[in-house]
């Protein structure tokens, strides 16, 4: 047994160190240092295995083998060459190379895990004449390699896996909140406290039962990694196993003293499937005879089971202003149940959308800042007692929306002056360019902060007219009766100076959106408006989406492509709804490829193509992960290439989120190997601020697109989108 001790490191989501530490010294951790991404410990290798069997908020447990400085990337395998790893890994063993640097000279993360497995790699083939190999799905030895500017820390991954996959979930069951994040919240509103004075636990909207089977967990005393099969240390030559075995045995004890009697813990939903899910993983998790699942309706909800409790829960985070079925309302209907049956509780509310705990109807008790997975969230913690509770609405006051008296105020007719200068502008610069469909208006007075889109179903005067209203939230700083006051004095005059119908205006609200948020689903109504643009007719849908399925500032782009198809084989990689392939094809493309995970946009590509008589083997339309496919062998060659993806996104084909900041010059780098000689990729992102890496990209001619592809109607933000033309080196 190592008894030495030494400083390691835990990882931990943002916003939860704190709840790191408070365990780790509860672990018998000492010199404890909380710092973005988690906690140095200093304590044993026994401490380091009590980390990986009870941390609850924990990801990663780093144990340090080497420290040296590294310069360039010629030090930084120099230093790894300098570790003896025939004390860790045996010469015909399995590794895999996680790499993180902060302010270094080598920025690019597999450029760095490469060098730091070549020099464990040739070590071993000098030594012994046997090498190593890597393997990324159960490897014997996972070495995590962080640089700090000029400073790295060599380490063994005694976790393995990230520590939030515990063993109960089916990998293929959907779980948006993950294992430690619901620990987290679980621990930041008390539940330990509440459980041990023998308080119950509801959540209303349990999905696949993680919040529940975590609060279980924790009322039971079980140690969270129990369960687990392997960790990174099961192989490691360093391993203890007597250690292990003693504590695995000591958890094992504390399980079997902490039955949790059944009729305390509950988890409602809606979904039949969610429920039989959440019942599966609880019945792994070994507390199945603990919780009882139920589907139920929000409406539908039952009272309290005891005088006081927790209810957890973690609803959904969009909106969209002007439907009976937003999540306004679902967060008013949470708000009412709480204020109806469940009086003396505390609650926890989990939101990606601060604002709308406004609806719920009760003021925060108090609001913490936390992290779901690239998602910035806020959990609220409310107490359910009366006082607490908003006042309602006096009676006597004039209704929310009275459009006369909004059109009066002066903020009206300032917007309406404006709105009117614009449309006067803009409607003759489109007649000239023949464009349908624009932005009309773009936060051009910062204190009416929307987006005014414009579509038309053709050029023609008498063409069908839709308005599409997208409001950016307003900051927690505006007063909600200043953001409603404005929002009036927007409608009120918008069917005046446009000539479009109420009717044919639709509305949403605007926040940063993670991953395909954007493509979120907000309503089933299933109808299709169709427009023009640059002579090609689009299906677009106001009221389903946050977006409607033709991103405007795209326009000029899709152009390009339009203009340099001719006779190229055609790629369209996160292809949404295909406008671009769309264009590719009325360019003469002698084949495209669409490729999408979405049967829903691969539907919506065929009926774009459809609209425009393109069909037929040609035009290929393929479901995949993009992330996924661009790892697979090459089959085929293309000449022109479009690559549009999320800022962020989940993969099956990463064991961590997409960045397009930190991963586009790998994934860039895959698209170009797919190109043929003289073959040209467009790539394009809106992440606001977006760098290219051009190092990263050594050898490869770019050009930067962003000025000549921006439409005049979006020249007032030219940062929302970037888009760039590389051309494989020669």
């Amino acid at each position: 047994m190592n008894a030495s001790p030494a400083t390691f490191f835990v990882t931990a989501a943002a916003g939860t160190s704190d709840l790191l530490a408070a365990e780790l010294a509860a672990l018998g951790g000492e010199e404890l240092r909380e710092v973005r991404g988690g906690v140095y410990c200093t304590g044993t290798l026994e401490t380091a295995y009590r980390a990986c069997l009870w941390s609850r908020v924990g990801l990663r447990v780093l144990w340090p083998v080497a420290e040296f400085e590294a310069a360039d990337e010629a030090a930084l395998y120099r230093g790894v060459r300098g570790v003896d790893w025939s004390r860790h890994l045996a010469a015909d063993g399995t590794l895999l190379v996680d790499f993180t640097s902060h302010e270094s000279a080598i920025t690019h993360a597999r450029f760095g895990a490469q060098r730091v497995k070549d020099a464990i790699v040739d070590q071993f083939r000098e030594a012994t004449g046997r090498r190593p190999s890597v393997d990324a799905e159960a490897p014997d030895l996972r070495v995590n390699l962080r640089l700090d500017r000029q400073h790295a820390v060599a380490s063994i991954d005694l976790a393995g896996d990230s520590l939030h996959r515990r063993g109960y979930r089916a990998r293929q069951v959907a779980a948006p909140l993950k294992e430690n994040l619901a620990a987290a919240i679980l621990l930041r509103s008390g539940w330990p406290a509440i459980a041990a004075a023998g308080g119950a636990f509801v959540d209303p909207m349990c999905g696949s039962g993680t919040l529940p089977i975590e609060a279980a967990l924790i009322a039971a005393d079980v140690a969270p990694g129990l369960m687990r099969e392997r960790f990174g240390f099961s192989r490691w030559l360093g391993h203890d196993a007597a250690a292990w075995q003693r504590l695995a045995i000591e958890a094992e004890q504390r399980r079997s003293r902490g039955k949790l009697a059944p009729g305390r813990i509950f988890g409602f939903d809606r979904d039949v499937g969610a429920i039989a899910a959440a019942r599966e993983a609880s019945r792994r998790a070994g507390v199945d005879r603990s919780i009882e699942f139920r589907r139920a309706l929000l409406a539908e909800l039952p009272d309290a089971p005891s005088a006081a409790g927790l209810l957890a829960v973690n609803p959904p985070y969009g909106e969209r202003i002007g439907s009976e079925s937003g999540l306004p309302e679902l967060y008013e209907l949470l708000g009412r149940r709480l204020r109806e049956g469940y009086v003396g509780w505390q609650a926890a509310v989990f939101t990606g959308n601060p604002p709308l705990g406004r609806s719920l109807g009760i003021e925060a008790r108090r609001a913490h800042r936390m992290m779901n997975g690239p998602i910035e969230c806020r959990l609220l913690r409310l107490e359910v007692s009366p006082e607490r509770f908003d006042r309602p609405r006096d009676p006597s006051r004039p209704p929310p929306f009275d459009a006369a008296a909004a059109r009066a105020r002066p903020g009206a007719q300032m917007f309406a002056n404006r709105l009117a200068k614009n449309l006067r502008e803009l409607s003759g610069w489109a007649k000239r360019e023949g464009v349908a469909c624009y932005r009309l208006y773009d936060a051009d007075m910062p204190e009416y902060a929307f987006a005014i889109d414009l579509y038309r179903s053709g050029p023609e005067a008498d063409a069908r007219r839709w308005l599409l209203i997208q409001e950016y939230a307003a900051p927690a700083s505006v007063e909600r009766d200043r953001a409603r006051a404005r929002r009036e004095e927007v409608l009120s005059v918008l069917g005046e100076v446009t000539g479009v119908a109420p009717e044919a205006t639709y509305m949403r609200v605007r926040r940063p959106q993670k991953g395909k948020a954007q493509y979120e689903k907000l309503n089933e109504e299933g109808r299709f408006e169709v427009v023009e643009e640059g002579g090609l007719r689009f299906a677009v849908n106001f009221t389903d989406y946050l977006d409607t399925g033709l991103f405007l500032d795209h326009r000029l782009t899709r152009a390009r492509i339009r203009e340099l198809a001719n006779g190229k084989r055609f790629l369209n990689l996160f292809a949404y709804t295909g406008t671009a392939t769309v264009y590719a094809a009325a360019g003469g493309a002698a084949s495209t490829r669409t490729v999408d995970l979405s049967n829903t946009y691969l539907d919506w590509t065929r009926r774009n193509l459809e609209l425009n008589g393109f069909g037929g083997a040609r035009h290929v339309l393929e479901r995949a992960d993009c992330l996924e496919w661009v790892q697979r062998p090459i089959m085929e060659r293309y000449d022109l290439a479009f690559v549009d993806p999320p800022t962020f996104s989940n993969s099956k084909a990463m064991d961590r989120e997409f960045d397009v900041q930190r991963d586009h010059a790998d994934l860039l780098r895959r698209v170009l190997d797919r190109l043929a000689p003289g073959g040209l990729l467009v790539f394009s992102t809106n992440h606001r601020r977006f760098r290219l890496d051009a190092d990263a990209l050594g050898g490869v001619a770019i050009e930067d697109w962003t000025a000549v592809t921006l439409p005049r109607d979006f020249a007032r933000h030219p940062r929302q989108r970037q888009v760039f033309a590389l051309r494989p080196g020669r």
